[in-house]
């Protein structure tokens, strides 16, 4: 990998203040000559003088005469080359012609389109020059420097003609030079048209300077990412990809801020693969800068099956584990960040297992920042989620094997938020979904940590941990009869009361399996609010919840008499009838065992 360049953080740009847009939204650098000034002239300093103080649409239009009915008919080298100037020369007096019918004051109110047409008014004045030089029959500079001039003098001239066509499509043109009486907000978009603009003409220090200012407006506020975004500037800073390597790393810094708003990433993705394979190009030739910002905007783009299976087939996925083992410490997290979305699609997994990609996933969790252990374990978490194949068991014991569940307690037990315990929770759950690895998990204590998450206050934590008590019991007696000792049933039951429709369905799920135990259904039946809460989830006006769970929770409680005179009372013959109807599974024999219990009720010795 190679080391980070001394280029400045993203962070380290900052936008000026509103009122001060309106002076520093047209500053360009100074245009240089587009081929050196070889040609030396009396009075040429002069003149140029001159013109900066004439109007230079009037003067470039005049030199364009000049070229065209004096100076190119009376060429005598390089005719072809000479012609083709000629077509360019004629949409350029066409442009100039256009721009003065129909916006005769903005060479003077207009700052950046000012700057353009005194680059122009130089060039013009080179070509004259120039063509001068080629009309004698024995060339003055000789044939190889006159063409290589002549060369530079036809993609100058390209480059105005398009520079002139973006100027009149920006709309800059129409708009009052007044920026800062208006609005704020209208100020950022009027600003963004204009570095959006200034990206695409000019020098290239020009387009340098501007990519500084809109590196500082987008990271003032997200809501100026929002209005470039609208503006257009994701498709002119895709463009800029191709640029040399100071320009490219500023352009990929902009990409990476514009992935992370939300309201902009479906317009990075409508991008395509031209932007997916310059960001994988950055992380195999980049600077440290550059591969950490590329692989910020990967993470946004890697989150699309199509995207992911790309980014597969490139090889990317080498380039990324490369990263997590010798990158910069940001780079190493954002690199892990976009695997592990990567991971989340089956079809790539096989990519992973041909990189040996658990042996760097658990390294980096084990001695990575905060972030990068999150995101390693979020990677890992997601590689071995299927639990029926062969392969991914293989990889559970792959994990375990090279120090994963030791790695997943020391992140558990680091002091590592709550919020950021989702992940390790999630891995626990896919390992224990091997029985034998699960065996392991309670024997390591997973059982008390999972105690501690399933009465934590971050409802996404809560849910995974009851889903990991489901898949660590399901295969275990042992495990089933310790967790209910530590207190999960407790925590489950609390669950049952849950704000979501999900956490009331995981914790019945968890709690079925637990209750295949005996000592956990006494422990069950202690709680006066387990039973009710369990009928209460048999109602079919309760959406998004999987009924067979609280069925086969309370049919593991039927034979209870207290607890069946609760279900009756609580209103679970009416549901349960409901729920047969629905063709619910276990819920007709739950109805039998409930009416059983009438029957016998009215047999019952006085």
């Amino acid at each position: 990998m190679k080391a980070a360049p001394n280029v400045p953080h993203a962070s380290a740009f900052h936008a000026p203040n509103p009122s001060h847009y309106t002076r520093l939204l047209f500053s360009c650098s100074s245009t240089k000559p587009s081929f050196p000034q070889r040609f030396e002239a009396k009075g040429k300093t002069a003149k140029m003088k001159d013109s900066a103080e004439t109007d230079p649409i009037a003067e470039s239009l005049n030199l364009l005469s000049t070229l065209l009915d004096s100076e190119l008919p009376s060429v005598t080298n390089f005719k072809g080359k000479w012609s083709l100037a000629g077509v360019k020369l004629t949409h350029l007096q066409t442009h100039l012609t256009d721009f003065s019918a129909e916006f005769p004051n903005a060479s003077t109110t207009n700052p950046l389109s000012l700057h353009l047409l005194h680059s122009i008014s130089h060039t013009l004045h080179e070509a004259v020059l120039l063509a001068r030089t080629c009309q004698p029959q024995h060339l003055p500079n000789g044939k190889l420097k006159t063409q290589s001039d002549l060369d530079s003098l036809l993609a100058t001239l390209d480059r105005h003609v398009t520079d002139c066509d973006i100027l009149f499509r920006s709309g800059l043109l129409l708009e009052s030079a007044a920026v800062s009486s208006s609005s704020k907000r209208e100020a950022i978009r009027s600003a963004s048209r204009n570095l959006i603009t200034r990206l695409q003409i000019g020098s290239p220090e020009s387009k340098t300077s501007a990519m500084d200012t809109l590196l500082g407006l987008l990271h003032e506020d997200d809501k100026n990412v929002t209005i470039a975004v609208a503006q257009g500037v994701v498709p002119v800073l895709v463009r800029l990809l191709d640029s040399p390597s100071d320009m490219k790393e500023k352009t990929v810094a902009a990409i990476a801020k514009v992935s992370t708003v939300e309201s902009a990433k479906t317009v990075l993705l409508a991008e395509g693969l031209l932007l997916l394979n310059h960001l994988l190009r950055v992380l195999d030739s980049g600077s440290g800068f550059a591969i950490e910002k590329s692989c910020i905007a990967l993470q946004a783009l890697s989150l699309t099956k199509d995207n992911a299976r790309a980014i597969g087939s490139r090889g990317g996925i080498s380039s990324l584990l490369e990263i997590c083992q010798a990158g910069t410490p940001g780079a190493q997290a954002s690199a892990a960040a976009v695997l592990r979305n990567l991971a989340a699609f089956a079809e790539i997994r096989d990519n992973f297992a041909e990189e040996n990609a658990v042996v760097v996933l658990v390294a980096l969790a084990s001695s990575g920042t905060a972030s990068a252990r999150e995101n390693a374990i979020g990677c890992l978490s997601n590689l071995i989620s299927e639990a029926d194949s062969d392969g991914f068991s293989n990889l559970r014991v792959m994990v375990v094997k090279e120090g994963g569940v030791e790695c997943l307690k020391n992140y558990w037990d680091s002091g590592t938020p709550i919020p950021s315990l989702e992940v390790a929770v999630k891995m626990l759950r896919h390992l224990a979904e091997s029985a034998a690895i699960g065996e392991v998990l309670i024997g390591e204590g997973f059982g008390q940590r999972l105690v501690g998450v399933l009465n934590c206050e971050v409802l996404a934590v809560r849910i995974a941990a009851a889903r990991a008590v489901d898949a660590i019991g399901l295969n275990s007696g042992r495990a089933r009869k310790e967790m209910g000792e530590l207190g999960c049933v407790s925590g489950l039951i609390k669950m049952l009361d849950g704000k979501g429709a999900e956490e009331k369905e995981v914790s019945a799920m968890a709690l079925s399996v637990l209750l295949m135990h005996p000592a956990n259904r006494k422990v069950f039946r202690k709680d006066e609010r387990g039973v009710v809460s369990g009928v209460h989830l048999l109602n079919p006006s309760l959406q998004g919840l999987d009924k067979k769970y609280p069925v086969s929770l309370l049919a593991s409680l039927v034979h209870s008499k207290s607890c069946r005179k609760q279900m009756v009372a609580a209103g679970a013959c009416v549901y349960t009838q409901k729920l047969v109807e629905m063709d619910v599974p276990g819920s007709k024999k739950l109805l039998e065992s409930l009416g059983r219990g009438k029957i016998w009720g009215v047999f019952s010795r006085p």
